[in-house]
């Protein structure tokens, strides 16, 4: 794909989900390329079909209906590149998050430094870690290769050794797992990740190569003690996804023929792009985007000298529903519901749910349930990427969510709701922003894919995201304070451009909003009242320019960290205020 627009080479992009795949056209209109169409159709990773591609094939037939244009051949194959005669397209890229959740082993020397190197790694693919190996390890080496036979991984990820550094105690750590590796069937051996001293890649690959499914290596994650790099080790890790489903999921042996090879991780391909968001606005504050879907819940930003990026197969919404309760209680998510719904009702609608991902809900018990376990399973995926975000991250207190600008939220769950104002509830319970900050949903999941296509096009991302494809819910303000129920925490003062002016007061424990039209700008004055902080210091006021959205400007004066009320009558009662203020119902 050229970088330049003289060609204007269209691009076809799939994204295959555990409940849907999207087929999404990018082409170029009026000199620039923009978001065209998309076709969705069910997922067919699961039986009767168990082949991914079928459901690719049937969201392109969607998207031709759409386009009254013809992009596969009569034998149902990808027409590309595109023909004079103005069918196919010119490129694919697919991304992938469909299949089950990744078994993966970690070993490592320390448990503070290489195993925790090895778990943030392991974090950024669809993994779940079912056995741990280190140096501090009391199991004798037979009770270790009999753990990790019981533990059948997918994948094994090694690090430990600065660069330069141990040796013999990597060497002798490795024994077990190449046993191990070698008792099982050969079909069943999993893949080894390497990303430890790179001095000792010549011994592992002596001790390992033939005893595993396949030997992959990448530069030290931890080349010294203060030092950790997990980009290239977590490039590595997506081609090897990639060739794990292969040999799990049929189908996409298939797209990545039609694709040329460009075959991404949904959550990979997110963080591809919010890394490149967090240079392009150089704040001083961080970049998050948010994904909540049926396959995870992704957790990815980006700050001055950091990214991370965390997949949490565990808080997704599609066949892992039910293990959700082992992070929480029924009682703790439907502490969100706005309904008076009985912990054995959401136990049934949890198995229920995740036999039926795409199911839409069909009554307002279901809706409420939905949301509510939305809410929460977004909640414990924010509070677990807390612990990786770097401590010098902008804060207004070291407990609660770093200052963010912008948010960028995406996923089914939010692109199910209804109003915006639905959607803007449940990012400010689940996440908890601080200070100012502007929301924008990503309502055509287009973020993950455009991360995609910029291994294609490196202009087509930029682009798109300055086209409108996304919608500005608004600008947020979030005081950080302390005040009893009722008590006036904040007054503020909107500047239009034609010199009117808007003001509110904000109470603690209240939302208020005032009117500011997408594409519309104007300047806030505020007054901070008993000592409360938007980011410029306690009791500190401000005045700086707003962007508009769909809600314009928000003010949550809930507090941080968001405390419900415990009597269900009262905090079932909040919630519906909350929501009619923000245009719910």
């Amino acid at each position: 794909m050229p970088s330049s627009l003289v060609d204007g080479n269209s691009l076809l992009a799939l994204d295959v989900g555990a409940a849907s795949t999207r087929a999404v056209l990018f082409d170029v209109v009026e000199g620039e390329y923009r978001f065209v169409a998309s076709g969705n159709a069910p997922s067919t990773v699961e039986a009767p079909f168990k082949d991914v591609s079928e459901g690719a094939r049937n969201a392109i037939e969607n998207l031709q209906a759409i386009l009254g244009k013809t992009l596969l051949d009569n034998s149902r194959n990808l027409i590309t590149p595109s023909q004079s005669n103005g069918t196919g397209v010119d490129a694919l890229v697919v991304n992938l998050s469909a299949g089950p959740t990744i078994r993966t082993v970690i070993v490592g020397l320390l448990k503070d430094v290489s195993l925790e190197s090895a778990r943030r790694l392991a974090e950024s693919t669809y993994a779940r870690i079912v056995e741990t190996i280190g140096m501090s390890d009391p199991r004798k080496p037979e009770q270790q290769i009999d753990a990790i036979l019981r533990a059948k991984p997918d994948l094994v990820v090694i690090t430990g050794g600065t660069d330069g550094g141990a040796s013999r105690s990597i060497q002798k750590l490795l024994e077990p797992v190449g046993l191990a590796s070698f008792l099982m069937p050969e079909e069943k051996r999993p893949m080894v990740l390497f990303a430890g001293n790179e001095k000792l890649q010549t011994s592992i690959k002596n001790l390992l190569e033939g005893q595993t499914a396949s030997l992959h290596f990448s530069p030290n994650v931890r080349p010294s003690l203060e030092t950790e790099d997990l980009d290239p080790a977590q490039s590595e890790l997506a081609h090897m996804y990639v060739d794990i489903r292969k040999r799990q999921i049929q189908g996409v042996d298939l797209l990545n023929i039609w694709s040329g090879g460009h075959v991404l991780p949904t959550g990979y391909a997110t963080g591809r792009m919010v890394r490149f968001l967090a240079k392009i606005y150089a704040s001083s504050k961080g970049i998050l985007s948010v994904d909540i879907g049926a396959s995870a819940s992704i957790i990815a930003a980006g700050f001055q000298d950091k990214s991370t990026l965390n997949i949490y197969p565990q808080f997704g919404l599609g066949e892992n529903l039910p293990g959700l309760l082992h992070y929480t209680t029924l009682e703790d998510i439907l502490r969100w519901s706005v309904l008076d719904i009985s912990a054995g009702v959401l136990r049934d609608y949890l198995y229920q749910k995740s036999l039926y991902p795409s199911a839409l809900a069909a009554t307002k018990e279901d809706l409420a349930m939905s949301h509510a376990v939305a809410r929460q399973a977004l909640y414990l995926a924010m509070q677990s990427a807390r612990r990786d975000f770097p401590p010098k991250a902008a804060n207004i207190k070291s407990n609660l969510t770093p200052l963010f600008e912008p948010i960028l939220a995406g996923g089914g769950a939010l692109s199910d709701a209804s109003r915006p104002g639905q959607a803007l509830l449940l990012l400010l319970d689940a996440l908890q922003p601080v200070g100012v900050t502007t929301i924008i949903l990503d309502q055509n999941n287009l973020l993950p894919l455009l991360g995609a296509a910029a291994s294609q096009n490196n202009i087509l991302p930029v682009q798109v995201l300055e086209s409108g494809a996304f919608l500005s819910v608004g600008t947020v303000v979030s005081p950080v304070v302390d005040a009893n129920y009722g008590t006036p925490v904040l007054r503020a003062k909107l500047i239009y451009t034609n010199g009117s002016e808007a003001r509110i007061d904000l109470k603690y424990g209240s939302i208020e909003t005032l009117p500011l039209s997408s594409g519309e700008t104007g300047t806030l004055e505020i007054q901070t009242l008993r000592g409360a902080d938007i980011g410029f210091g306690p009791g500190r006021n401000g005045k700086f320019p707003v962007g508009g959205g769909a809600l314009g400007v928000v003010f949550d004066g809930r507090g941080r960290p968001l405390n419900l009320p415990a009597d269900g009558v009262r905090r079932r009662e909040l919630i519906k205020k909350w929501s009619w203020t923000l245009g719910g119902e």
